[in-house]
């Protein structure tokens, strides 16, 4: 008999130059959408479409539903669905306009705001189902697995959550297992990434916490770090969660940018961005991985070889260019397979195959078998004339399988139904391992380096072999970037004097200070607004009498 939740669902809804300009505002960019808007084009969500699941209050009929007018989108374009029936027009019987929906649609695909919002990163949605959340999971999701229903949308943003699991609550923990299972099943059968709160205070909660999701945490600057956030391990066995942070102090909306995000980039891949295997550049693990390595580091951000991702804010802030820059690189193959004995060390090969970019994507899968680990080695050549250090960043993603079973309290790999996965990276010239994300109990595997030396290095996506795997081939994704420390130079632009800098990696600001003793002031404030020039930001200074200095400066939100 198939559970049923209806009545369950508690919602919490150092470079320098010396110029003589005069100073005006510069543009904020947190998220990389306005420079990927810049250096891109016709990328809106064209052809994408996209289920926006709400549960703002239980009445009947539900209010879950968006008024086309009030966002600007094509009333043509929207479905509602609920336990009262299915609408195409609104208003209807169906259900009944939702503030918090429609906050989330501005975000996501909305052209007009009463608000603050400029308007959403996927505009241009070919279809948006808004669904009812009680009525979503009860009948699409929470299903005897292969039984499930395909909604039919490959993407699928979810601004609600569940009350927080108490630590120690078996039952609460049993039920967020079992949640979490449930969705985890439909998005590997249906190939649908879901976009999921994190929660909104306590430790994470479901279905953020479902292992194939991408569960988002709220970020709203140094004074209040998390937002309205959960801040993660979950409380099942102590898995990395969020996976990333986008800018609001409310999970709500800070998820439908990534999840907007997620639509451009598969508009991106599915038009050939990527190569020409669209279904590899759009499988939900490959636009999870490039999501989450294109992702900027908070100023605090920090984890570890058993706690890949920070545990208040993931990745990272979401950045869409530098995820995009990453997916358009392409596909990369590893070259060289190798095979060690079960348990046993694996130094880098001495192959001399080079991936040809130091930044892109892969998807493939790894073969072990019960006596051996399987190693794909990927050799790159990190070299730029005149670069001391390189921003070094690599996320490994694969799927929990199907129907896993669970047992509360016990999570190995072989009982959460994940593989054993591990990323590596080694030091060709020594053969020592520089850095390494070895999580037995996450299906994410994260590294990153602010300042990697140049040199040549092999990094390593690992599979467990013996008795305890899960299934001998393991399909998974891996996004990856080597990237020279970026430099300010300075130029002019017919009158103006400029400084400019590479557009990737983003994340990057121009600061000014008029002095730089006894202890300057970096400030961004007053600077002009930028533009990209072949994917060089650009900066127009116009000359004025008074000297300034000008460095550019790693984020620091």
């Amino acid at each position: 008999m198939t559970p049923q939740y209806a009545a369950i669902i508690g919602l919490f809804c150092t470079c320098f130059l010396c110029l003589k300009p005069q100073l005006h505002a510069q543009d904020d960019d947190q998220t990389g959408v306005k420079l990927f808007r810049l250096a891109t084009t016709n990328l809106y969500g064209t052809g994408i479409h996209v289920a926006q699941a709400e549960a703002e209050a239980s009445t009947n009929p539900p209010a879950f539903e968006v008024n086309p007018a009030n966002v600007g989108s094509p009333a043509g374009i929207f479905k509602y669905l609920s336990a009262n029936g299915t609408a195409t027009s609104y208003p209807n019987t169906v259900g009944t306009n939702s503030g918090h929906a429609e906050r989330v649609a501005e975000f996501l695909y909305g052209t007009v705001s009463p608000g603050p919002v400029p308007g959403g990163v996927a505009t241009n949605l070919a279809h948006v189902d808004v669904i009812d959340a009680n009525y979503f999971i009860n009948n699409y999701v929470y299903q005897i697995p292969f039984s499930q229903v395909n909604l039919g949308d490959p993407i699928i943003n979810q601004s609600f959550d569940f009350p927080n699991t108490v630590a120690g609550n078996q039952s609460s923990i049993n039920f967020q297992e079992s949640l979490d299972m449930a969705y985890d099943n439909y998005a590997a059968q249906f190939n649908v990434l879901f976009l999921s709160s994190a929660g909104t205070t306590g430790t994470p909660s479901t279905p953020g916490t479902a292992y194939d999701s991408i569960s988002v945490a709220a970020y709203n600057g140094p004074d209040n770090i998390g937002g309205n956030s959960a801040t993660g391990p979950t409380v099942d066995n102590g898995r990395c969660k969020p996976d990333i942070s986008a800018p609001d102090q409310n999970t709500s909306f800070a998820i439908p940018q990534v999840t907007g995000s997620a639509a451009v980039l598969m508009q991106a891949g599915l038009r050939g961005d990527g190569g020409p295997n669209t279904n590899a550049a759009v499988d939900i693990r490959t636009l999870k991985a490039l999501l989450l390595n294109g992702a900027v580091k908070q100023s605090d951000w920090t984890n570890g070889p058993n706690a890949p991702l920070d545990a208040r804010f993931g990745a990272g802030m979401l950045n869409l260019y530098n995820s995009y820059r990453q997916l358009a690189a392409g596909r990369q193959t590893n070259y060289v397979t190798a095979s060690v004995s079960s348990g046993a060390v694996h130094p880098p090969t001495g192959a001399t195959n080079t991936v040809g970019t130091l930044y892109g994507w892969d998807f493939t899968t790894n073969t072990s078998s019960s006596s051996s680990d399987v190693i794909h080695h990927y050799y790159f050549n990190v070299t730029n004339s005149g670069t001391a250090a390189f921003l070094t960043s690599a996320t490994l993603v694969w799927n929990r399988h199907s129907n896993a079973s669970y047992n509360p309290g016990i999570s190995p790999p072989n009982i959460i139904g994940i593989n054993n996965l591990r990323l590596y990276l080694y030091n060709t010239a020594n053969s020592n391992l520089v850095i390494c994300s070895t999580s037995a109990v996450n299906n994410v595997q994260h590294i990153y380096l602010p300042k990697l030396a140049p040199g040549r290095y092999d990094l390593q996506v690992w599979k467990a072999g013996g008795s305890g795997i899960v299934s001998t081939a393991e399909p998974y994704a891996l996004a990856f970037a080597f990237m020279p420390a970026p430099v300010l130079s300075m130029g002019r632009s017919g009158t103006n004097v400029t400084v400019s800098w590479p557009a990737f990696p983003a994340g990057y600001l121009a600061q000014a200070t008029t002095n730089l003793l006894p202890t300057p002031v970096w400030s961004t404030n007053n600077l002009l607004g930028f533009s990209v020039t072949n994917q060089q930001i650009v900066l127009p200074l116009p000359p004025t009498n008074k000297a300034q200095f000008f460095r550019l400066n790693s984020p620091n939100f």
